[in-house]
């Protein structure tokens, strides 16, 4: 619950009403302070449709100056909590804020919580798509080397993504292909990821990618090109509590392979 009344105090001192008052320009309130902030509270409440009724009375439409300061000063202790007083005020300061009472405040709160961290989890997994692509134009450009390593921070070790994308690699590594990157003739370009499936332990997520790739083989000089726009799908999991890619549809995977 300490979260809580810190939540509040917070949101009081953005409200528009204190902002735009004398107090959004002080630091540190003292005694007149709060008698204002019971003023701006008094007049808000006067209007509040909640007060409207039965429940005026119950809590009132006033909070004292210096229950205010006690309440943006104090540090409560949990027994707090079932002072019917310290309920009653909070009820009239959450309805001050545009709340039905504290418990429509605290599901509000709660509601934020759980879209933020929804949120987050879909940043998180979008950013892990950009990333491996990031990761594997930086593999192409190091061939005819073939380092695995730059893509497990992304990719599961015992996937068949890392098998099969290993596989096609090396082949290439082997016939001594290098990336041409100078002018810019090789870059990709991703676009469009969303989220297909979204469950607990496994997310399905589809982007649409450009690549347009130069090889050339070492000796010969042969050149080879990539250059496609396809749909892929990502499948990710989670195991032991860390989320990585485990395996990629991508209909193009190995086209360069099968031409040579």
């Amino acid at each position: 619950m300490k979260t809580i009344y810190n939540s509040i105090r917070e949101e009081v001192i953005k409200h528009s009403k204190v902002r735009n008052s004398v107090l959004g320009n002080v630091n540190e309130w003292k005694r007149s302070h709060y008698i204002i902030l019971s003023e701006i509270i008094k007049d808000e409440l006067s209007g509040a449709e909640e007060l409207k009724g039965g429940k005026k009375f119950e809590i009132g439409n006033t909070i004292s100056h210096v229950t205010l300061q006690r309440f943006f000063e104090n540090d409560y202790q949990d027994k707090t909590h079932n002072d019917l007083r310290f309920l009653k005020t909070l009820d009239k300061i959450c309805i001050f804020l545009g709340y039905k009472d504290l418990n429509d405040y605290i599901l509000s709160v709660r509601h934020k919580k759980q879209d933020n961290e929804e949120t987050d989890n879909q940043s998180h997994l979008t950013q892990m798509v950009y990333d491996y692509c990031a990761a594997a134009f930086e593999f192409y450009k190091l061939f005819p080397t073939h380092n695995t390593e730059l893509l497990k921070d992304l990719v599961f070790d015992d996937s068949p993504f890392l098998e099969r994308a290993s596989q096609f690699s090396k082949e290439l590594c082997d016939k001594d292909f290098h990336l041409v990157t100078k002018n810019n003739r090789s870059n990709y370009e991703v676009f469009d990821i969303h989220i297909v499936t979204d469950e607990p332990d496994k997310k399905i997520l589809e982007s649409q990618e450009f690549w347009n790739l130069l090889f050339k083989v070492g000796e010969t000089g042969e050149e080879h090109f990539v250059n496609q726009l396809s749909t892929q799908i990502y499948f990710i999991r989670k195991i032991d509590n860390t989320w990585k890619i485990w395996d990629n549809y991508n209909p193009d995977a190995g086209l360069l392979n099968r031409k040579i």
